[in-house]
């Protein structure tokens, strides 16, 4: 018999009414200790160049100032870089990007530790910066030797295809736009230890990294962190705010505070790889693929950061949901002298996602047919066409059920008619419409990360406390594990405690990120409590001499055991005083993925994620503006632990991707300053740019055929994906100004100025 008390439940987050309310408590409204001093960074005003000298006397002199401090304070490693070397905390003699932390100051107040770096004064000889992506080609300014990944012979079926094309393709970088910036309050102890409270998605690197900088053990390092504004990758390793406060506390011997100004959050912080493609596919004339060859580079910013493990992801993900039977990828990582590019919702999937998506456009205009029929037809499917390009074979493909689905239910033949008719009939407004499916890789590609930790207390009165190695960033992975807890043993939510990810209860935990926090940690949970029930278990077998053979069901706050009935609470408290352990660890690691990197081969995720969108937009051809009318989307979330927390992800998802793909746009001059660094250059979705209807579906079918936690699927990066079908609905949409004969020419983000280009050389094309 199972308990399905709390599975499927729309359980509200943990925090809502905390976070509705403004009573939930990040890192910049923690209680500041007595003698609290607010540190503040000095960065470089040059993108690329030697450092002759650098005077920080005003600095030091200005008002509340307290202590500089520069690469010559640091004991230990002067470096930030989570796998390799190359994120220098402070410049020692070079800068390599514009916003490159110089030195930083600790002062009795935000003010006038802000006020006392811009005092500095720096004696630069400057050097030639290199900041897009075809200056670094032409350059060969790369930070790893060309990768060359290959299937089959695409040359040859490309040059015996009926019908081929080529071109190029770009896809813009994006800043993260947390809702909390970087922050982090460090705490001295004794000993030299330190205690740091974080807005960090890894805990356990920010404390090895700062162990290192300090050179001291870890284990005198505790990190702290109960809840993060937001971090979608962009607190995943970035460290420099960590580091660069702890070094201000270690010297001063003071609590510091440092928190970002969202200017300098933005500058000094890494963003969205942009990518460019050049591609030459052939292909037959129902559109199916035969070869593919293409050309993949990512703008890698100074530094390698992760940009390998990102890259690779691309490369995993450049079939989307598509059998590509003869491939060749050659993947370049471009070195620029901008900020080093970092992880970001989808990790270079959805960039890999949108060189593929934007090739099956490209060939069923050119073949005159609709999109969908195309894509449908290149879709994997049983037998000989379920293997990757990577090995891999695809068991738990719904792509095509769900793809259907979609277009039964959202009537995309009907309105893909009325569309055609209004564009006929309206000279200056255009609509368009899209259906892109996503078929997304979950498990984090370097395999020792797929594994997790836990704690699990229970107290006498029959209350537990829960922790565990996940971040929480607003999308519920505590209320979602607190649920598996609170099912497993069959007692009300209410009875959970919720702590802090914390160090020095869980340790070396893996990143929140790869779409993997609920799956990894869950699991650790759930290992824990085994352990506790097991032990309850045979309490009660002994004492109670219960012989049956079936295991007890834990139950709306009883015990089922045989043919008694135990309270939950009186057996924790029996268990107490006959010296029973109510506590323990748990763990994880993700079974049956391996994945050889050289070779390219093997089985890098345990699981795929499918979905599907179906929008409609409407493109002003004057202004270049579109409007969204109307979103379907139809997301597999397997057997979902809580369907309105997973809603609220593809939800969120699918509007930071249309940000991406519409507005988003990072622009860097060409001396490498970066110019949309505030609110008032860089614009994300507003409330007034969600889409009119926005109708938003589970996938009924959904389950898991993996033994992940509920047998559910994670909505954490794949519904960022959803809004390919926004970038193709607005390519649709200025297609029909050539009366769908021409196919045009357009970069992600298809911002109005964008639009309006691409509508001006489809005009131009004879």
């Amino acid at each position: 018999m199972k308990n399905e008390m709390l599975f499927n439940k729309n359980l509200a987050h943990d925090s809502g009414v905390k976070h509705v309310s403004g009573f939930a408590e990040y890192t910049d409204d923690i209680s500041e200790p007595l003698g609290t001093l607010y540190g503040a960074i000095g960065w470089s005003k040059k993108a690329h160049a030697k450092i002759k000298k650098i005077n920080l006397e005003n600095v030091k002199k200005s008002e509340g100032v307290v202590s500089v401090v520069t690469y010559l304070d640091i004991p230990g490693r002067n470096d930030v870089g989570p796998v390799f070397d190359g994120d220098p905390i402070f410049s020692k003699n070079k800068v390599e990007y514009f916003g490159q932390p110089l030195f930083a100051v600790a002062a009795t107040s935000m003010e006038f530790a802000r006020k006392a770096v811009l005092k500095a004064k720096v004696l630069y000889q400057e050097l030639e910066p290199i900041i897009t992506i075809e200056d670094a080609l032409k350059k060969n300014s790369l930070l790893f030797e060309p990768r060359v990944i290959k299937k089959g012979n695409p040359s040859q079926k490309i040059l015996k295809s009926k019908n081929r094309l080529n071109g190029k393709f770009t896809t813009g970088s994006q800043e993260h736009f947390y809702l909390e910036g970087q922050v982090s309050l460090v705490v001295p102890k004794e000993d030299n230890n330190f205690l740091v409270y974080s807005s960090t998605q890894h805990p356990s690197e920010t404390q090895q990294i700062l162990a290192k900088m300090l050179k001291q053990k870890s284990n005198s390092i505790d990190v702290l962190v109960r809840r993060i504004g937001g971090g979608f990758g962009g607190k995943e390793t970035n460290f420099i705010t960590s580091a660069i406060c702890c070094l201000l506390s270690f010297k001063t011997k003071k609590p510091i505070k440092l928190r970002l100004d969202r200017d300098d959050d933005i500058i000094i912080t890494g963003k969205r790889h942009d990518f460019f493609s050049n591609f030459e596919v052939g292909f037959d004339d129902k559109g199916r693929i035969n070869g593919l060859k293409l050309k993949l580079a990512s703008r890698c910013g100074m530094s390698p950061d992760l940009s390998l493990a990102i890259n690779e992801r691309a490369l995993l993900h450049i079939d989307n949901a598509y059998f590509l039977k003869d491939l060749e990828v050659k993947n370049y990582l471009c070195k620029t002298n901008t900020a080093s590019s970092t992880a970001f919702r989808g990790f270079g999937g959805n960039q890999g996602m949108m060189a593929i998506e934007n090739i099956i456009d490209n060939i069923s205009r050119f073949l005159k047919k609709d999109p969908a029929e195309i894509r449908k037809i290149n879709f994997y499917g049983q037998k000989e066409k379920n293997t990757t390009h990577y090995g891999m074979k695809i068991k738990d493909n719904v792509i095509n059920d769900l793809f259907d689905n979609l277009k039964t239910k959202s009537n995309y033949k009907r309105r893909l008619q009325k569309i055609r008719q209004f564009n006929q009939a309206n000279k200056f407004k255009k609509k368009g419409i899209a259906i892109t499916p996503v078929k997304f890789g979950i498990s984090f590609t370097t395999i020792h990360l797929n594994q997790a930790g836990a704690l699990v207390h229970i107290y006498t009165d029959g209350s537990i406390h829960m922790n565990h190695g996940g971040i929480e960033m607003g999308q519920g992975t505590h209320t979602k594990i607190a649920q598996l807890v609170s099912n497993s043993f069959g007692v009300p939510f209410e009875k959970i405690k919720i702590s802090a990810t914390n160090t020095s209860k869980v340790p070396n935990t893996s990143a929140s990120a790869a779409s993997s926090t609920t799956d990894l940690n869950g699991a650790a949970t759930l290992n824990a409590v085994s352990k506790i029930k097991s032990n309850l278990n045979n309490f009660i077998r002994k004492k109670y001499k219960i012989f049956s053979k079936s295991e007890p069901l834990y139950k709306n706050g009883n015990i089922l055991f045989g043919n008694r009935i135990f309270n939950f609470d009186q057996i924790i408290n029996e268990a107490y005083l006959n010296r029973v352990s109510l506590s323990s660890s748990g763990f994880y690691s993700t079974p049956k993925i391996n994945f050889n990197k050289k070779t390219f081969k093997g089985r890098p995720f345990y699981y795929f994620c499918y979905g599907a969108a179906v929008t409609e937009v409407t493109i002003d051809t004057l202004t270049g503006e579109n409007v969204l009318d109307r979103v379907d989307i139809l997301q597999d979330a397997g057997n979902a632990i809580n369907p309105a927390l997973e809603r609220g992800q593809i939800e969120g998802g699918f509007a930071q991707g249309q940000g991406w793909l519409t507005m988003e746009e990072v622009i860097w001059g060409k001396d490498g300053k970066i110019k949309t660094f505030s609110p008032s250059t860089y614009k994300i979705p507003a409330v007034t740019d969600i889409p009119k209807i926005f109708n938003v579906e589970i996938y009924k079918k959904g389950m898991n055929v993996e033994k992940v936690v509920n047998k559910a699927k994670t909505t954490g990066e794949p519904p960022l994906m959803l809004a390919m079908s926004v970038f193709f609905a607005i390519k649709d949409a200025i297609a029909s100004i050539s009366n769908y004969q021409k196919i045009p020419d357009l970069d992600a983000p298809a911002t109005p100025e964008k639009i309006l280009l691409s509508i001006k050389k489809l005009k131009n094309i004879n």
